[in-house]
């Protein structure tokens, strides 16, 4: 029994080890610096002398993003890199703003899970599971004014303004750095380009069809 005990204890750490994505800090914080003299690197980032840490650290103002662009959104992302506090702590957030019709185009967090709350307008969301077991399931809602739903981490997710007027979304991330990756921006505009083989072929489409889709200026509201 104490052998069986012992191995469940093994299992169990090493299960929360492995589902870790942001270490856990071993300090109240630790603002992240760009100047690496006399810090500590933790986490990708350096770390700032305790010592100099003020509240301004910690702060930062976010103003409603610019959505006069071809997909009328943007999003205004807060993560380590915009609010050096944030850094070890396993969390950020993006503030999105919509025009009406505009879109949060498909994308994933590789490294973060997304749970979203609408503050205005009304918005249709949704995310689609991976190719095992549940064969591409998509997941939709439509939301209101402090409804709030989660895109697991990983999978393809979107957000539509469905109403007439403007939207706006708070997104909380489990990640102070979740990463994104636009679906077709990824495969569209890639540096170097993806090869039309490799395209053509997993699309399915004449050439053609990908030139067209490569030569289209595919904006990041990001």
């Amino acid at each position: 029994m104490k052998v069986l005990c012992f191995l469940v204890s093994i299992l169990a750490l090493a299960s929360s080890v492995a589902f870790a994505y942001d270490p856990s800090p071993l300090q109240d914080f630790c603002v992240a610096i760009k100047d690496p003299k006399d810090g500590v690197f933790v986490n990708g980032k350096f770390c700032k002398d305790p010592a100099l840490v003020k509240a301004e650290d910690f702060f930062k103002h976010i103003e409603a993003g610019n959505t006069s662009n071809s997909l009328g959104s943007q999003v205004t992302p807060v993560t380590v890199d915009q609010l050096f506090g944030l850094n070890t702590l396993g969390i950020s957030l993006a503030r999105i703003d919509f025009a009406p019709k505009g879109l949060n185009p498909p994308h994933t967090h590789p490294r973060g899970t997304e749970i979203l709350i609408v503050l205005e307008g009304t918005l249709y969301v949704g995310f689609v599971t991976s190719n095992q077991g549940n064969t591409n399931r998509l997941f939709t809602k439509v939301l209101n004014k402090g409804d709030v739903f989660v895109f697991p981490i990983g999978l393809i997710h979107f957000q539509l303004n469905v109403g007439y007027g403007n939207a706006v979304a708070i997104a909380g991330l489990s990640s102070q750095n979740a990463g994104v990756i636009t679906i077709a921006n990824a495969l569209f505009k890639s540096n170097p380009a993806i090869s039309d083989e490799v395209l053509t072929k997993a699309f399915q489409v004449d050439k053609s069809i990908i030139d067209y889709l490569q030569g289209q200026s595919w904006y990041d509201n990001n």
